[in-house]
């Protein structure tokens, strides 16, 4: 039976890039739900987020079964259903690991929760396939081969079309290979690009709304930070700390360059922070997050950015970050670009 279609995708001035070594191809600005969708956003006004997005050249929504205990995903799956965007024309991705309620097996990166934690995904989206599923996190409590043998069931019996990993470490990655903070991206998964021709989804591209300078003062009332102490608690304390000030102070030198300092840019910190995301060759995707349609407008604005984005401008960004990282040490173990695959068996 043919899809009835009621919202056609609008790509625009998106750019597409493909996700690592895979021929799918994604935008690189993407929409995320985490305390959004299912949390502080709920019925219509996900719907016009939603709308939006797709109407501005974002097709891809990030997920994960965890997000709001699964409501995100039940948000996202009603609101896509109702608009009757064309199955084609989007993506989407989903994490497992951390589940949606406490049990012995309904978390973690077991064959059982991998499979079981997919459909039950797939129910709450009201779709018959995932465009890609993330292992959340690793887990340590799993045999690597189980892992990789779970997801690879997941693809072959048409669940998903390509499995990737969420906060793996370089070492977790090049042992799954054979059967991802910036010193991380940059150094150590540096070799893993160059290797494996590996992609990067990054999330958080504007520090949970540190780099929209709204923290620069306290904590504005209804911001993220406010609205969810529990979940940033640690990073509320940070910012009264004397690291947490000088951060807010480099906030401050990156606000006075992009709005001032050089004409050219003539933008706001956010839009120079999530075009520098973007910026990277080994970025695929960057995951923004939404409250209203109005932010997905406000932050697609970087794209008119990252073309202004010349040596010399990030030369500046970098004398004020300064934060550049270098390779991580080896400690007698050889380093990852000489790294040899595990044999298989």
């Amino acid at each position: 039976m043919s899809q009835e279609v009621k919202l056609e995708y609008q790509q625009k001035d998106m750019p597409f890039r493909r996700l690592g070594p895979s021929g799918l191809r994604v935008p690189l600005f993407s929409l995320g739900g985490w305390l959004t969708f299912g949390g502080t956003v709920v019925g219509d006004p996900v719907k016009e987020i939603v709308k939006t997005a797709i109407e501005n050249g974002i097709n891809m929504f990030d997920e994960a079964e965890a997000y709001s205990k699964g409501k995100s995903e039940l948000e996202l799956g009603r609101v896509l259903k109702e608009l009757g965007v064309r199955r084609a024309d989007y993506i989407i991705t989903t994490k497992i690991f951390w589940g949606t309620r406490p049990g012995p097996n309904n978390g973690g990166l077991s064959r059982k929760h991998i499979i079981e934690g997919v459909k039950e995904s797939l129910e709450r989206l009201q779709l018959d396939y995932l465009d890609v599923v993330f292992a959340h996190r690793a887990d340590h409590n799993v045999p690597m081969e189980e892992v990789v043998r779970a997801f690879s069931w997941v693809i072959d019996q048409g669940l998903a079309y390509y499995w990737a990993t969420s906060e793996w470490t370089a070492r977790e990655i090049e042992e799954s290979k054979p059967l991802l903070h910036r010193e991380r991206a940059e150094a150590e998964y540096a070799p893993l690009y160059k290797k494996y021709d590996l992609g990067t989804t990054v999330f958080s591209g504007l520090a949970r709304g540190l780099l929209t300078g709204k923290y620069n003062n306290g904590i504005p009332d209804g911001s993220r930070f406010d609205t969810n102490k529990d979940i940033f608690k640690e990073k509320i304390a940070f910012l009264d700390s004397d690291d947490g000030k000088k951060q807010i102070e480099i906030i401050k030198k990156l606000t006075h360059l992009a709005e001032t300092e050089i004409a050219e840019l003539d933008c706001k910190v956010a839009h120079l922070a999530l075009a520098w995301v973007a910026k990277n060759p080994n970025t695929s995707t960057v995951i923004l997050g939404a409250t209203s349609p109005e932010q997905i407008l406000d932050n697609l604005k970087a794209l008119e950015v990252i073309p202004k984005l010349t040596p010399e401008v990030l030369k500046k960004i970098e004398h004020i970050v300064s934060n550049k990282p270098s390779s991580r040490p080896t400690y007698g173990r050889p380093a990852l670009d000489t790294y040899g695959r595990l044999p298989v068996t």
